[in-house]
């Protein structure tokens, strides 16, 4: 579990074919310190399983499934990656619960500062079966950061952004038009489920820990 705090940005050095498969190469100073092998590691909101850890960099393999459902996309040699470790038992929840599950790949609408500000609004076209999980004042995880819905306009979500959270995030780095992961509120999904039964909609994770993919119910 995560909290969609970002504890560093790290850089995607390589990214290697492996048949259908990709290895991605990602350079980061800080999570390395404390990563072994096969230990989670939330990357741009989707869990992976840390490999071939050195002091400044480790692996993660990503199924087809994976690329293809997410916003890894879009990423190139250089893309800037949000990077957070998995809560430990005895720390804080400062965000909200992630799961490391991307439900879906919303659009970058437009990043602009806020009037008379000095904070930013984040404008996202998110995907049609996401809208029922997200209201006003509620969690949404976008690219792995736990941040609140401001206004919902439709199938437009807006958040606020504080200039601490894109100092220390990707989100200076997007462009409109570019694929975003994000992830519902647990909480949203669980209820449904609870109040529908059977007939309860789902959205399919994508990636985790052992690169589960979606299920097909």
């Amino acid at each position: 579990m995560f909290t969609g705090i970002i504890e560093e940005v790290g850089r995607i050095a390589r990214i290697d074919q492996q048949g259908e498969n990709r290895r991605i190469h990602i350079e980061a100073a800080s999570v390395t310190k404390e990563l072994k092998t096969g230990d989670s590691c939330a990357v741009s909101g989707v869990c992976l399983t840390a490999l071939d850890i050195t002091p400044t960099s480790f692996c993660a393999d990503l199924a087809p499934e994976t690329w293809v459902r997410t916003s890894f996309s879009r990423i190139t040699p250089g893309a800037r990656v949000n990077l957070e470790l998995p809560l430990a038992a005895h720390g804080r929840l400062g965000g909200h619960i992630v799961q490391g599950h991307v439900d879906g790949v919303g659009r970058l609408e437009a990043f602009e500062p806020i009037a008379g500000g000095d904070g930013y609004w984040l404008h996202i076209q998110i995907p049609v079966e996401m809208e029922k999980y997200l209201v006003y004042k509620g969690s949404i995880a976008i690219e792995g950061i736990s941040l609140t819905v401001a206004k919902l306009e439709g199938l437009r979500c807006s958040v606020a952004i504080i200039p601490h959270t894109v100092e220390r995030t990707n989100l200076g780095t997007l462009k409109p038009g570019d694929p975003i992961n994000l992830e519902a509120d647990i909480v949203a999904k669980y209820l449904e489920k609870w109040m529908l039964g059977s007939r309860a909609g789902h959205l399919s994770p994508v990636g985790s820990s052992a690169e589960l993919v979606a299920k097909g119910f």
